[in-house]
Parts: C-alpha cells; structure tokens; sequence
C-alpha cells in the first residue's frame, strides 16, 4: 500500500526557527550584487520591511528578480500534483539552495528535501530540515561520520541515500563502524548503459544488497534512480525503465531484503519526466510494508524561460496545470555602438548561460515598460550581454532591459541575496542561497 504524502517514520519536517530568524538579522552590504548602496548596514529584515520598489528604490544593475506570485503559484501547483497523485515529494534543494525556500516547500506538504553532496545536507540540518534524501553514494569518511553524529543526536532526522557499489557498501561500512544508527540507503539503478551512475544490471543490484546486508552499519529501505538519464529519453523508454526500478523493488521485497525497514522507498523524479513516474509508481503492486513513493522534482520552484519551459511535464498534461516562470534579470544598456549592436552591464556573471542563452522580453524606460520587439540576445562576456537589434528595436543607453533565464540551478548559484518582488515591484523579502 502507499502511504499519504509526508508520511513516513519520524515527525514531519521542521525548519530550525532560530537559523531562519538569523537570516533576517544578517547586515546588508557589499557582499550582494544588486543591493541599494544606501543600504548598507541595515539588516535585511529591515530592509524588507522597507518594500522599497525594485525600479526605483535604490536597487543597481544587474539585479536578479524573483516573482512572488509566481513562486507561490509554482509551489502551490506542485503540492497539488503530488497530493493528487499519492506522491511524497522530496524537491531537490540543490537547485535553490535557499533555506527559505525549503521552509516554504516543506510547509506545502513535502515530505523532506533532496541534495546532491554532504555540504549542501550541512545547510539543510542548520536550518533544520529533518528529512533529507541524498540522491548520490556517499562515500567520504568525514562526511559519513557527520551524518552518524547527527542521526546520533536527532532521533527524528532522517536520512537516506543511494548506494550503487559493493565497494561503495563496503567504504561506507567501514566509516561508520561504531554508528549509534545504521543509515538507510537505497540501491540506485542506473537509466541505461551509457548513463551517469548507478547499478547497471538487476544481477549487480542484488549483489549490492548482498554487500547493505553484510555491513551492520547499513539498512536496505528501497531503490531509486534518475530517468532523465535514459538514453534517448522518450515517453516509452522512459516509462520502461521505471517499471524495472518498481520491479526491482518487487524482487527486493519477495527476498525479503528489506528486512528491519518501516517502509519501502521507490523514489524518482526529475524535472522532465514526472507525470511519466506519477503514472507508473501508480502500479507499485503492494507490498510487505507501506510504500513511500518519492518525486524529487526540483526545477519548478523558479521554473524558467528556456530548457524546462520546454521539457515540463505539463506540455503533455496540460489539464494538470502549467508552472511559470518566476525568475527575470534586469541588466542595463551600458553601450549602444550601432543600430544594429548594444551592450548590456549583466554577463556570465550573472546569467545562467549553459542550457540557452537569456531572452530579452522587455524594456523599461521612464516607469513605462514594454515588450523587448526587434532585441534579441546573441552571446555574453564575463560582464556583457551583448544584444542584436532590428530596425523596430527602440532601445536606448540607459533602459533598463527584463531578461528571461534557462536553468534555474544556475541562476541561482549566482546569487547570494535574491529580492522577492510583487508584480509592480515591490520587493518583500529576500531570499539567501548558500552555494
């Protein structure tokens, strides 16, 4: 059977209120590109409860934007799905690396947060998120040997990540030895050969949890994998490759190889192909214990204007919803040599630029703003936007210019204080990301 979303053993994930808190009471400065100069010194609470206007309080070019409405419509589209379809959602923090934002996906219903490497679990548990997924074999002494400490001090933290060696097992058993708790992992099953990691083969996954049953250190609590690693992605491939992940957690169970386990982990779920990972955990058969059966979307929180806008889901189930993007440069014209040239002060600096290029949308000039016809964005220096206008581009030295962006990972990881603004600019908070 399968358990509600935000079920599962522990209490439900709480954000440590004091570290939040500090969040507010950290001193603006020159640390934070984009930040009114005048500033400096007040804490970002203060700040924020300013609502200076993002146009025309004081803020510097470039500045990176993030919409209010549409990241609470983006969170709230997505606990919705989940709910809708008995999913636990564990978003993939790697891509804001924000604690307030995994306060806000946590307080929508998620059952934890998903990362990637030991630092960014580190950041999680000083803002106390108690559920992590970590979608990566660990393998690092140091790094182990914090998770034993924390597992040891919090009986409420969970913690879960892959493993996809025998030697992989047995390093890990070897760094714990002594652990007041064993740490639950889940066999990860690579997409295909060719793809990143995991075990390729049902035969090598068995003999990995031959090695987690082997190490006293170690409990086997499901299996897990990333279909946007198949080969050729398609919605077929796709859909076969996870009926072998719930397969393989089937065998699993039948060995009677999770043993000691609360619940069965069958998780997935990136952001292209989550409605194809809906439809097939939706045939998990039941099994000996309750099943928890994981999404780890985590692109929608910003969505974005390029790659995902494409590949979303929600292009082929429309009726589900749509995400918006929520992020939006604003970089200045700093040059316009010719009329077919100009320049803008924002660069690889500033903009994601390794999936698509930025989009020029709109343009601002003396309060009024307009769409960005005739400009388009053709290449970016260190510290340059440079731009290609057409006989209809009315663009001047000195407007402001509204930038739409490709992959949300890195752009936030470009930013180390991200103003929050409502639709007429008013910002309302600010959002810290620790990369």
């Amino acid at each position: 059977m399968a358990l509600a979303p935000g079920s599962g053993s522990g209490t439900g994930p709480r954000t440590g209120p004091d570290a939040l808190a500090r969040l507010a009471e950290e001193r603006v400065d020159h640390r934070f590109k984009g930040l009114p100069p005048d500033a400096d010194g007040r804490t970002v609470g203060e700040l924020a409860a300013e609502r200076r206007n993002l146009f025309t309080g004081g803020f510097t070019t470039p500045v990176l934007a993030l919409s209010a409405e549409r990241l609470e419509h983006n969170l709230r589209l997505m606990e919705t799905y989940a709910a809708r379809h008995g999913l636990a959602f564990a978003p993939h923090g790697k891509t804001s690396m924000a604690p307030r934002l995994f306060r806000r996906q946590t307080d929508r219903g998620a059952w934890g947060i998903t990362l990637a490497v030991p630092h960014q679990v580190r950041v999680a548990r000083e803002f106390g998120v108690e559920r992590v997924f970590l979608a990566n074999e660990l393998v690092d002494p140091a790094a182990l040997r914090w998770v034993a400490d924390r597992l040891a001090a919090d009986p409420a933290f969970r913690f879960v990540c892959y493993v996809d060696s025998v030697r992989g097992a047995e390093l890990m058993d070897a760094a714990l030895r002594g652990a007041a708790r064993p740490v639950d992992v889940v066999v990860e099953l690579a997409a295909g050969e060719g793809a990143r990691t995991g075990v390729r083969t049902e035969a090598e996954c068995a003999a990995v949890a031959d090695a987690v049953a082997a190490a006293p250190t170690l409990r086997l609590v499901g299996v897990a994998g990333y279909e946007g690693e198949v080969p050729e992605a398609d919605p077929e491939r796709v859909r076969a490759w996870l009926r072998r992940l719930v397969a393989l957690a089937a065998e699993f169970d039948r060995a009677g190889r999770f043993a000691g386990a609360e619940e069965v982990v069958v998780s997935a779920g990136g952001s292209a192909w989550f409605d194809a990972v809906a439809d097939v955990f939706a045939e998990i058969p039941e099994l000996s214990l309750p099943v928890l059966k994981l999404l780890r979307s985590g692109a929608y929180v910003s969505h974005d204007d390029g790659h995902y806008r494409k590949l979303t889901p929600f292009n082929r189930v429309p009726e589900e919803g749509a995400l918006e993007p929520a992020f939006r440069l604003w970089a200045q014209v700093v040059s316009r040599p010719s009329a077919e040239q100009a320049f803008l002060n924002a660069g690889k600096r500033d903009a994601a630029y390794d999936l698509d290029l930025p989009f020029a949308q709109v343009v601002r000039r003396d309060g009024t703003e307009r769409p960005a016809t005739g400009v388009s964005v053709t290449g970016l220096s260190d510290q340059h936007t440079w731009l290609r206008t057409t006989p209809e581009a009315d663009l001047e030295v000195g407007d402001w210019v509204g930038l739409g962006l490709s992959h949300p990972c890195t752009s936030f990881d470009k930013w180390q204080l991200i103003p929050l603004a409502e639709a007429d600019g008013t910002v309302v908070d600010y959002v810290r990301t620790y990369f």
